[in-house]
């Protein structure tokens, strides 16, 4: 089984910065794409940025030039810088990856809670 583990939400006023973790474990041949998402009440989950085995990124167009997402190959990790924060960034963060276990799979983790104050 893989589990993923976020880390590092938690309560920030508006411009402040937040890096969120995420760590895989299990038994995990590779990952090729890893990623976050959020979710605010009332809202669907929503795509916040991804990053694959390669580097290749794609941030939603309401983050980009606020976050930066990077990863780990060797230690099957993945972060996400929050600069800048903005109360509508308040959300639970969800760590996602796509695991060769070795049949490919995909894994949610638990979510980290991130509330931005006005």
């Amino acid at each position: 089984q893989v589990q993923l583990e976020e880390s590092g939400g938690g309560l920030v006023q508006a411009g402040g910065s937040l890096r969120l973790s995420c760590s895989a474990s299990g038994r995990i041949f590779s990952i090729n794409v890893m990623g976050w998402y959020r979710q605010a009440p009332g809202r669907q989950r929503d795509l916040v940025a991804i990053i694959k085995s390669g580097g290749s990124t794609n941030y939603a167009d309401s983050v980009k030039g606020r976050f930066t997402i990077s990863r780990d190959n060797a230690k099957n990790t993945v972060d996400l810088q929050m600069n800048n924060l903005k109360p509508e960034d308040t959300a639970v963060y969800y760590c996602n990856a796509d695991v060769r276990t070795p049949m490919i799979r995909t894994f949610w983790g638990q979510g980290t809670q991130v509330t931005v104050s006005s």
